[in-house]
């Protein structure tokens, strides 16, 4: 038999011409990274060479075919015999060999080629002959499982591919793979362009594939349906788009951006279409590995499908925390923040540069404009010295436009009349935003005819002063929130002593020891409102203020009555009774320490600028009364004039008691009760005035004991004691008793139990202390409570309302600025308060404007809510470019509105919701977290607009859906929830009917 007889082959050349051409593509080819090589088995390789070496063609040495039966296990999966070594049980040829030498010999019926691609391994290039061996299946049926080999050099694609083709997935689903490994953990293979080796690949682990479902949810993740069956669920056909976003807590400025995004067509068409996943950048170091991306896809393609009431975009959430830490946790954060990361994170995750070269940002350098914008603003900057001019084109995705800011702000006080009749007073007054709280007292002034001078300003919170101002305070340290009281106080008379400008705090004594406290004592708690007053050093003795304090608080303090019994009996009273009224070294009860460490008391020495917490004074109860007759007597603060209390006359001047005065502090003498010689003649003379200190109730508190036998101090000697109880058997009971405190209305810890005297060097602060049965007698407390309001309550405040075209002016007004910010003059070599415009030259298809109404100074942090006028319709910018010349080909510059994202609230707290245009039928919908609700155009203009969505209008496309049919009475019904289901459950009640909805949880 011949060789050509031999050969199903094509004919082949001659032996030498085989040998040469076979040894020179060994010899010259070389290992490149993805190149074919081919297993031949050595011993047919050594025959063919012996073959044709011979140079006889009807040598008995012809090889015959290709035949690699010895390299495999059987014949039936063709599987490679393990531990196989090159040169001993098999050669390696290139490709182009292999198809040199199975064109001239053929290969053996049913035997596969043996080909093997070339790895890149870490500092080294090999063939790879034994490829990586995995299973496949699908998420829908893991018992189908089917086993394939891949070179580590294959992308993960070509196996996506290999599985599409093997499990007859339809054409244009969209799929994702997952590795499971031994140890049942999954990973996303998220990049299908990496290689096997990159994406750590090995044989005997699993890739899992799993189709999107018709709900743009993924199988992997199905969500949990928390008050519908599954079934109802599938069942939900809705407008796709009108889906609600469940709140996380404090999410709802997330979920509002996402709304605005969601119906912003362009966008939202380019992740349903699944443009994305071609665009996927895995390398970017300025993105997020693409995660950001397929986040927000998948938030969109579930909004989007039509299937739910409600999305839970828990992982969209995860996600951007992992990536921007300032979103980590649930608190609130702003919603243009959020958007401006989300932008910015999309425009990275999907960019299609992906190597990205440096390129310095030039000058102009007088080259014309149109040379170097386009779809950008143009920067202007100017120094002061040289007047070096630098002009900048930067692109944009959104303009940040100022709103006019007011000089003036408008304040709700409380003023708090020197009449005790007088309820407070709350007013609206008008000052300068930059101004003093002297400023204040003088618009008070103009309003209540009390001069300034005798004005004090307060920060009431919790019962208590939170701050004290002074006159040259700044009236930024006062927020709109705080509860300002503004207090009256006496004039002193000429050649009179200094005063002391005093606070007084209500305090009720608790009938359960305060264990905490560490002593015997009862803890107290505060109530009712402060007082400010102003008093003479020389009229700080108890008995003094006393007197002073009853006249102050007339309104709401009831004196008793001659026939009430008030008396305190001569026997001795029982030990609990008397425990009682040891209780001048309280702390206070768990409720308002709970409230001091929200907001801590004033310091006399630190600045007032600290961010305290929300006052919570409530008005509950407040009656608005027409003013009390202003005839009253104004009583003297000073404690020596004559008062009428109930319980004494005194036409005479008391004896001042110093501080090592006794026990005539917490009784007054009935009118009957003999006085003590000694009274008189072992008391005290009075210390100067600078030494002046509160009494201390040490005294009366170590002598608890003998009170019912003493009316008078400092005691007598024993042998008068018999005399004394006798003369004194009964005396009148105080209604209260009265302590120093600190300035949180607490005593001291280390000031023992009846508290030491307080220095006057610092500003003073007393409590009087209730007995919970005398409050309950003698204190008013809806009375203590009532306000009234002064005439400038009823006016109106006049909404503020500015065009968007003065905002979009004020952006592009010339500017100066801050030393915070200076601009470094390349002429000047330093840095220079440059003036600084801005200038549109072109505009992009979507218009984004933030409108900053958060306010931040140096002076002043201020939330504006001044009405935005802004068209719906034909917003025209070509006014606002400064390009003039528009040439034929060039878009117009008309924009109408798609969205607007809306903050309600304040500086520190607030809601989120937005208004959107549904892209396929053309209908406005409210959005506020969960619930979604038909809107009428009339509606979306408010001074809560914080971001506006504007499409330019030769981009936009027609509905192509008719509006529903939302009649005019359903549109105007507050709970016309149209994501809501159809079946509530029963027990749900009345929270369902206004929460109507579905929430679901992704994994």
């Amino acid at each position: 038999m011949t060789a050509n007889s031999r050969c199903s082959a094509a004919e082949p050349p001659g032996l030498e011409t085989q040998r040469r051409e076979v040894e020179s593509l060994l010899r010259e080819s070389e290992l490149r990274a993805g190149d074919s090589w081919y297993v031949v088995e050595r011993r047919w390789y050594e025959q063919w060479k012996e073959f044709v070496e011979t140079g006889d063609q009807n040598s008995s040495s012809f090889p015959g075919q290709i035949d690699n039966t010895e390299l495999f296990e059987d014949l039936d999966s063709y599987h490679l015999k393990e531990r196989l070594v090159e040169n001993e049980d098999f050669m390696l040829v290139p490709a182009e060999a292999w198809h040199k030498l199975l064109a001239w010999y053929g290969m053996v019926d049913g035997q596969p080629p043996l080909e093997r691609k070339v790895v890149d391994l870490p500092s080294t290039l090999k063939v790879e002959v034994y490829p990586v061996e995995i299973f496949l299946c699908l998420h829908s049926n893991m018992e189908n499982v089917i086993t394939a080999q891949f070179s580590r050099a294959d992308s993960i694609h070509s196996i996506q591919r290999a599985m599409c083709e093997a499990f007859r997935v339809p054409p244009g689903s969209e799929c994702r793979l997952w590795m499971k490994s031994s140890d049942s953990s999954c990973e996303r293979l998220r990049n299908v362009h990496v290689s096997v080796l990159d994406a750590c690949l090995s044989s005997a682990m699993t890739v899992i594939m799993e189709m999107r479902n018709a709900d743009g949810t993924w199988p992997s993740s199905r969500p949990q349906i928390m008050r519908n069956s599954v079934e109802e669920q599938d069942s939900y056909r809705g407008q796709p788009g009108v889906c609600g976003l469940t709140n996380l807590g404090n999410t709802c400025f997330m979920n509002s951006a996402l709304q605005c995004l969601s119906n912003t067509p362009p966008l939202t068409e380019y992740f349903l279409q699944s443009s994305y996943l071609e665009e996927l950048n895995f390398t970017n170091p300025l993105g997020m590995k693409g995660e950001i991306a397929e986040a927000y896809a998948d938030v969109i393609k579930q909004m989007w499908s039509g299937r739910h009431y409600s999305v839970v975009p828990r992982v969209f959430k995860t996600k951007v925390g992992h990536f921007a830490s300032q979103f980590l946790g649930y608190q609130q954060h702003d919603s243009q923040e959020l958007l401006s990361f989300l932008l910015d994170g999309l425009h990275e995750d999907l960019n299609r540069v992906k190597n990205k070269e440096y390129i310095e940002l030039r000058d102009a350098e007088g080259r014309p404009d149109q040379e170097v914008a386009e779809e950008v603003f143009k920067s202007t900057l100017v120094c002061p010295e040289c007047h070096k001019v630098s002009v900048t084109f930067d692109p944009f995705c959104y303009l940040s436009v100022p709103l006019p800011v007011s000089k003036e702000r408008v304040m709700e006080v409380f003023f708090v009349s020197l009449d005790p009749y007088a309820k407070p007073a709350q007013h609206r007054v008008v000052v300068p935003k930059a101004g003093k709280v002297s400023d204040l007292c003088s618009a008070l002034s103009e309003m209540t005819n009390v001069p300034p001078t005798q004005m004090v300003v307060a920060d009431v919170f919790n019962h208590r002063f939170y701050k004290i101002y002074n006159a040259d305070e700044s009236l930024s340290c006062i927020l709109d929130r705080d509860d300002i009281f503004v207090y009256e106080l006496s004039v002193p008379e000429e050649r009179q002593e200094e005063q002391v400008l005093l606070a007084l705090y209500l305090r009720e004594r608790s009938h359960y020891r305060d264990y905490g406290s560490g002593s015997s004592s009862y803890g107290t708690s505060l109530f009712g409102h402060p007082l400010l007053l102003s008093v003479r050093r020389s009229s700080c003795s108890r008995e003094a203020l006393y007197n002073l304090f009853l006249q102050r608080l007339a309104r709401y303090v009831r004196p008793p009555d001659p026939s009430e019994e008030l008396e305190e009996e001569e026997e001795e009273e029982d030990d609990d009774e008397e425990e009682l009224y040891k209780t001048q070294t309280n702390g206070i009860s768990g409720d308002e320490e709970q409230d001091d460490g929200e907001k801590a008391g004033p310091s006399q020495t630190e600045p007032c600028c600290g961010d305290g917490a929300t006052n919570s004074q409530s008005e509950d109860s407040a009656a608005v009364q027409p003013s009390p007759d202003v005839n009253h007597t104004q009583p003297s603060e000073y404690g020596d004039t004559e008062t009428n209390n109930g319980t004494q006359n005194q036409n005479q001047k008391e004896p001042i008691c110093s501080a090592n005065t006794a026990d005539a502090t917490d009784a007054t003498e009935d009118v009957n009760s003999c006085e003590e010689p000694s009274r008189t003649g072992n008391a005290t003379s009075e210390p100067p005035a600078e030494q002046t200190q509160l009494p201390s109730d040490t005294t009366e508190e170590e002598k608890e004991e003998d009170k019912q036998e003493e009316a008078c101090s400092p005691s007598p000697p024993a042998n008068e004691q018999p005399a004394k109880r006798k003369a004194c058997r009964k005396r009148r009971k105080s209604l209260f008793t009265i302590q120093a405190v600190n300035s949180n209305g607490t005593t001291e810890r280390g000031t023992g139990e009846g508290g030491s005297a307080v220095s006057f060097s610092s500003q003073p602060y007393v409590a009087i202390d209730w007995d919970p049965d005398m409050k309950k007698r003698f204190y008013n407390e809806n009375e203590a409570e009532k306000y009234v309001k002064h005439g400038s309550m009823d006016i109106p405040q006049q909404q503020t309302t500015v065009q968007l075209q003065e905002c979009i002016e004020l952006f592009t007004t010339v500017e100066t600025l801050e030393e915070e910010n200076p601009w470094y003059c390349p002429v000047c070599k330093k840095h220079q308060l440059a003036t600084k415009k801005l200038d549109l030259w072109s505009l992009p298809e979507v218009l984004i404007i933030h409108l900053k109404r958060f306010s931040y100074t140096k002076f002043t942090r201020e939330k504006l809510d001044s009405i935005v006028d802004f068209p719906l319709r034909d917003l025209d910018f070509s006014g606002c470019l400064l390009r003039k010349s528009v040439s034929s080909g060039e878009p117009p510059s008309r924009y109408d509105l798609i969205a607007v994202s809306n903050h309600y609230g304040g500086l520190r707290d607030g809601h989120y919701t937005s208004y959107a245009c549904n892209k396929d039928n053309g209908q406005w919908y409210y959005f506020d977290d969960s619930k979604v609700t038909y809107a009428r155009e009339d509606q979306i203009v408010t001074n809560a607009a914080y971001v506006l969505f504007y499409h330019r209008q030769d981009k936009i496309r027609k509905p192509t859906l008719p509006p529903p049919n939302t009649s005019p009475a359903s549109s105007t019904q507050p709970a016309n929830d149209i994501t809501s289901c159809k079946d509530e459950d029963a027990e749900l009640g009345a929270a369902a009917a206004s929460a109507s909805y579905v929430t679901m949880e992704t994994d």
